[in-house]
């Protein structure tokens, strides 16, 4: 039998709790444990419910997101939380992702992308709202070397695994990929071995020819 995703909400309007749980709860194997209205008491809720996944907003009274995942950072828990909020801006995904959190959705398309999100971040993955992505893609895309009409897409890469291909065929640093993609370079290393193998690649060599066969940079 497989085993239930079990998700705490933590957000200041009920409206928004009861409309993403009845939504969540529609998937077999996802079950919300817990909800939370008021951000002092999230770190404690997200303990007592052995939650996997924290859908938490950003903006949450008294504690915002931000110093929620402090929180869990200062107590050295571990925390699958996706970012739910109303701004694409770089300066908060930046310092969320710094922090830990996994994903991050706007709010506007979260019924749309919530589902995706938690299978996504409950495996370990990344998870972003498709402006949110293309917000991080834009940092670094006035780069000459970068083909601007090639598909983001890959059945076997998730679109963030292109993005690390894209940015090592491009010659930039773990260091400098992990700065561009406000994620850690422990992250970016990870994401590279898992590439590589995805694509039985053994160097970083055939990653950059990975990139040019498949058009992803111009020569």
């Amino acid at each position: 039998m497989t085993p239930k995703i079990r998700i705490h909400l933590a957000d200041d309007h009920q409206v928004l709790i009861d409309g993403l749980s009845n939504l969540l709860q529609t998937v077999s194997n996802f079950e919300v444990v817990g909800t939370s209205l008021d951000g002092t008491t999230v770190y404690d809720d997200v303990m007592k419910d052995k939650a996997d996944v924290l859908i938490l907003d950003i903006s949450m009274p008294k504690k915002d997101g931000i110093e929620v995942l402090k929180e869990f950072n200062e107590k050295e828990m571990p925390c699958k939380a996706i970012i739910l909020s109303s701004y694409d801006d770089l300066k908060i995904i930046k310092e969320v992702m710094k922090l830990g959190a996994k994903g991050y959705l706007l709010k506007n398309c979260a019924g749309e992308n919530i589902i995706e999100a938690v299978e996504a971040v409950y495996q370990g993955q990344e998870y972003f709202s498709d402006s949110v992505r293309e917000k991080i893609f834009n940092t670094f895309r006035d780069n000459p070397k970068l083909n601007q009409n090639a598909i983001i897409e890959n059945p076997i890469l998730s679109p963030r695994e292109i993005e690390i291909i894209i940015l090592i065929a491009l010659e930039y640093s773990g260091t400098e990929i992990s700065k561009k993609l406000f994620i850690s370079s422990h992250t970016v290393e990870t994401h590279r071995k898992n590439i590589m193998k995805k694509l039985n690649i053994k160097s970083t060599i055939g990653l950059v020819k990975y990139a040019l066969k498949n058009n992803l940079i111009n020569p």
